[in-house]
C-alpha cells in the first residue's frame, strides 16, 4: 500500500488545496521516520494478509462446489453440494481439534507434532512488544485451516455419482485430521523433508493438491467406475454434466481464490518488499492459469478437431496448480511456460485415465495430481537459495513427491479398504441409476426434471 497515494494522490492534491498542504507537511518529516516500520505495524499488516487471503481461499469452496455441481449429472447435483459444504465444516472442526498442532507442533526435523486442540496465544499483544514478522496466531490458524479444507474438496469430485455420503465424510475426517497434517508437518511444519532434503513447495502443489489427487486416485481404485462408463470393449461412454455454465463459474471462482491461495503464502505484508513480492505472485499466478487455458484449447483443437470446454476449464486449474509450488521466483514467460505445460498435461492425462478405466468425474486427478507433480518438479528451474545457501534440487523435490505420495496412498488405501470391506462405500446399482439426490437425500436438485 502506498500511503502517499501515488499518481492518483498527486492528481487529487492538485485539485484540493488541503491535501496539498498535507503533502507539503509530509515532505518536511525526517527521512528515517518514513522508512521505519514498527513491529506492531508489521503485526497488523501480516495478520490482515492472512485474514483477507484466507477469506478468498475459503471462497474456493464455493468454486469447487459449483464446478462439481456443473460436471455431475443433474440427478447427483444436490448430493455433491451437500458433500462440499459438509467437508468444509468437517475440515474446520478437525483442524481445530487436532490437525493444526499435529502439523505445526512438530520438532525440527521430526515427523509429526502433538495431538492437542489448538488455542490462540498472543503473548506479544499482552506485552506490547512486537517482533518483526509477527502476526496474530488466530489469523495463521484460519489461513492454514482453509488450505486443509481445499485438500478435501479435491476428492469429492473424482468420486461423485456412486459414493455413499457417510463413508465419504468419514474419510474426510481422517484426511483433514490426520493424513494432511502429518505430511504437511514434514515441510511447512519444519519436519524432516524441510530439514534434510531442502524440499520446496511454496503454496502446496504437492502438500495440498497432490495430496488430494493421491487420495482421490486411491478412492477411485477402490470404488470403481460408474455403471455404464466403460463397455466390455473398453470404449468410453460420455456422461455429460448438468451445467457447463455452472462449471465455468466455478472455475472463475477458483481462479480468483488462487490469488489468496498463492498470495497469502508469502506470509507477510509488513514491508514494501513483501508488497512487491505479493504483487509478483498475483501476476505469475494469473499468467500460469492463462497459459494453461490456451495450451488446453490449442491441444484439443489439434488432437480432436474441436475445442473442448471442459478441457479448457481444467487447463486453467492445471496451470494454477502448476505455478503454486513456486509463484514468486519465475519470470512472467517462465510462469506462462510452467502453467502451459500443466494445461497440456491435462489433455494428455484425461484419456490415459479412461484407457486405464479409472473414472474421474471432474478430472481432478490429472489437474491436481498430474499438474501438482509437474509444478513441484519445476521449482529448481527458477528458485534459488531456499535451502540454506544452496538451491533446491531435483533430487530433493523427487524425494518429497515420492515420500508424500507413498504416505498418502498407503494411509488412504487403508481407510478406503477398511470401509469397503466392512460397511461398504458404494451405493447400489439401483440407487446409482436413480441418482444420489433421490437415493441418499430423498430430494432432487432440479425437481422439474424427470429422473432418468
Amino acid at each position: 500500500m502506498n500511503v502517499f497515494g501515488g499518481i492518483n494522490g498527486a492528481r487529487a492534491a492538485s485539485r484540493f488545496s488541503l491535501i496539498g498542504v498535507g503533502a507539503l507537511a509530509v515532505t518536511v518529516l525526517p527521512t528515517p521516520a518514513l522508512a521505519e516500520v514498527s513491529g506492531e505495524t508489521e503485526y497488523v499488516f501480516n495478520s490482515l494478509l492472512f485474514l483477507l487471503t484466507g477469506m478468498v481461499v475459503m471462497f474456493m469452496a464455493a468454486g469447487f462446489c459449483m464446478l462439481e455441481a456443473g460436471m455431475v449429472r443433474s440427478k447427483n447435483a444436490a448430493t455433491i453440494c451437500l458433500k462440499n459444504i459438509s467437508l468444509y465444516a468437517i475440515a474446520g472442526l478437525m483442524f481445530w481439534v487436532m490437525g493444526y498442532n499435529l502439523m505445526y507442533g512438530v520438532a525440527e526435523g521430526g515427523i509429526f507434532g502433538v495431538i492437542a486442540m489448538w488455542s490462540a496465544s498472543d503473548p506479544m499483544l499482552a506485552s506490547g512488544e512486537f517482533e518483526s514478522g509477527s502476526y496474530a496466531s488466530g489469523s495463521d490458524w484460519f489461513f492454514q485451516m482453509v488450505f486443509c479444507a481445499t485438500t478435501a474438496s479435491i476428492v469429492s469430485g473424482t468420486l461423485a455419482e456412486r459414493m455413499k455420503l457417510w463413508p465419504f465424510l468419514l474419510f474426510v475426517v481422517v484426511l483433514t485430521g490426520v493424513i494432511y497434517p502429518i505430511q504437511g508437518a514434514w515441510e511447512w511444519g519444519g519436519g524432516w523433508l524441510d530439514a534434510n532434503f531442502g524440499f520446496s513447495d511454496f503454496a502446496g502443489s504437492t502438500l495440498v493438491h497432490s495430496v488430494g489427487g493421491w487420495a482421490a486416485l486411491m478412492g477411485a481404485l477402490f470404488l470403481g467406475a460408474r455403471n455404464g462408463k466403460y463397455d466390455a470393449r473398453g470404449r468410453v461412454n460420455p456422461m455429460p454434466g448438468s451445467s457447463l455454465p455452472l462449471a465455468t463459474l466455478g472455475t472463475f471462482i477458483l481462479w480468483l481464490g488462487w490469488f489468496g491461495f498463492n498470495g497469502g503464502s508469502q506470509l507477510a505484508l509488513g514491508t514494501a518488499g513483501n508488497a512487491v513480492d505479493v504483487s509478483t505472485i498475483f501476476i505469475n499466478t494469473n499468467m500460469g492459469a492463462a497459459a494453461g487455458v490456451v495450451a488446453a484449447i490449442v491441444a484439443t483443437q489439434l488432437l480432436y478437431g474441436k475445442v473442448d470446454l471442459t478441457m479448457a476449464l481444467n487447463g486453467a486449474l492445471a496451470g494454477l496448480v502448476s505455478i503454486t509450488a513456486e509463484p514468486l521466483t519465475p519470470s512472467i514467460p517462465m510462469a506462462a511456460l510452467i502453467g502451459g505445460v500443466g494445461g497440456l498435461l491435462v489433455v494428455l492425462l484425461v484419456p490415459l485415465l479412461d484407457r486405464l478405466k479409472i473414472d474421474d468425474v471432474v478430472g481432478a486427478i490429472p489437474v491436481h495430481l498430474g499438474a501438482g507433480i509437474w509444478g513441484t518438479l519445476a521449482v529448481p528451474l527458477t528458485n534459488h537459495g531456499t535451502f540454506g545457501s544452496g538451491d533446491p534440487t531435483f533430487l530433493g523435490q523427487i524425494v518429497g513427491i515420492l515420500a508424500i505420495g507413498g504416505f498418502v496412498c498407503a494411509s488412504s488405501a487403508l481407510v478406503w479398504g477398511a470401509m469397503k470391506y466392512t460397511f461398504g462405500i458404494r451405493v447400489s446399482a439401483e440407487d446409482e441409476l436413480d441418482g444420489l439426490d433421490y437415493s441418499e437425500l430423498g430430494l432432487e436438485a432440479y425437481p422439474e426434471f424427470v429422473r432418468s
